[in-house]
């Protein structure tokens, strides 16, 4: 008899061993119950409790919650697990997402601010942009950087163009405040490498005449040129007389096409009316124009004009030279 009770229990302990590793295999090696990957949020302070019912709840496992929640307690991993936007693969396991959750492999967003836009078209492109959390409720530039940094400027071009890289649940000032530092660093970095004798008091004039020449030209090689040139016309009292600063100044009643009566018409950002820089950036600026600004091309030029392929210009060191130039490709006579 006590022969008989021992066998039992030997066998009886033999299928829970069985059971419990059917169980177990079946856990480690079961797909998820996705085709084309999916994304799953994981929210601040969920426990895995939490997560395997919402994993369950969504179709993603065909398992019950317990599985998932008991191994990681087995494992002591539970409280490791990191909250985040998450896009799980078709091919994985449970296991193998705990590992993706714990090690906190999130999705990374990307969010691209182009050289050249202006500060409101940034602003717009966030607001456009439903993977931010919009919480800016400032109507003016200057509110906006009032608000970023404390100061009391224009805030046009004062965010540098880059790709930048974020997480769900980051704000739209997040972005801007990378943005503004990235600048604020830029240009503090170019300044100490700057040529000597520049007509420029402040960085700050740097940056607007760096905005210029990034929409003056999209020729990479001819930016220290251009720059060259509008140094050396400031150092000779000449006006800049640069078409993106008349543009920038008629701000919605620009139309496309740049008028005589609009050259003349006075604006603080007419640069055919009015001697040096303009009061402020006219665009977002790249290092590349920053470090042109900084650093301009020698030479004797003072004008130039645009042949039309390329981006490319055409420069000259006298007026008669540069009409010429203007009537050959701009005016094509």
């Amino acid at each position: 008899m006590r022969f008989l009770l021992r066998d039992l229990c030997l066998l009886i302990l033999i299928i829970l061993i069985y059971a419990g590793y059917s169980q177990y295999s079946m856990f480690i090696s079961t797909p998820l119950n996705i085709e084309n990957g999916e994304t799953f949020t994981i929210k601040s302070g969920s426990n895995l409790l939490q997560i395997s019912h919402q994993l369950t709840k969504k179709n993603i496992t065909p398992l019950s919650p317990s599985y998932l929640y008991w191994y990681g307690r087995y494992k002591n991993t539970a409280h490791l697990i990191k909250a985040g936007e998450y896009h799980i693969e078709a091919s994985k396991t449970l296991p193998e997402l705990l590992t993706q959750f714990i090690e906190g492999e999130v999705v990374q967003h990307t969010f691209t601010i182009v050289e050249g836009m202006t500060s409101k078209q940034l602003i717009a492109s966030l607001a456009a942009d439903n993977r931010l959390v919009h919480t800016l409720k400032a109507e003016s530039l200057k509110e906006i950087l009032l608000l970023i940094e404390g100061a009391s400027r224009h805030g046009e071009g004062e965010f540098a163009p880059d790709t930048y890289y974020f997480l769900a649940g980051t704000t739209d000032i997040a972005i801007l405040k990378r943005a503004h530092k990235l600048m604020q660093d830029n240009l503090a970095e170019a300044w100490l490498k700057k040529a000597d004798n520049l007509p420029y008091e402040t960085p700050y004039e740097a940056l607007i005449m760096a905005s210029i020449i990034e929409k003056e030209t999209g020729n990479a090689s001819e930016r220290s040129q251009i720059a060259g040139v509008f140094v050396r016309r400031l150092e000779k009292g000449m006006r800049l007389q640069s078409d993106p600063t008349i543009i920038y100044g008629m701000g919605e009643q620009y139309t496309g096409n740049i008028s005589k009566k609009d050259l003349m018409r006075d604006t603080t950002y007419n640069t055919y009316t009015r001697s040096g820089l303009p009061p402020s950036p006219i665009a977002l600026t790249g290092k590349a124009a920053i470090e042109a600004a900084l650093n301009p091309a020698g030479g004797d030029s003072l004008y130039f004009v645009a042949m039309g392929r390329e981006g490319r210009h055409v420069f000259s060191n006298n007026l008669t030279d540069h009409n010429k130039a203007v009537r050959k490709y701009q005016l094509k006579k």
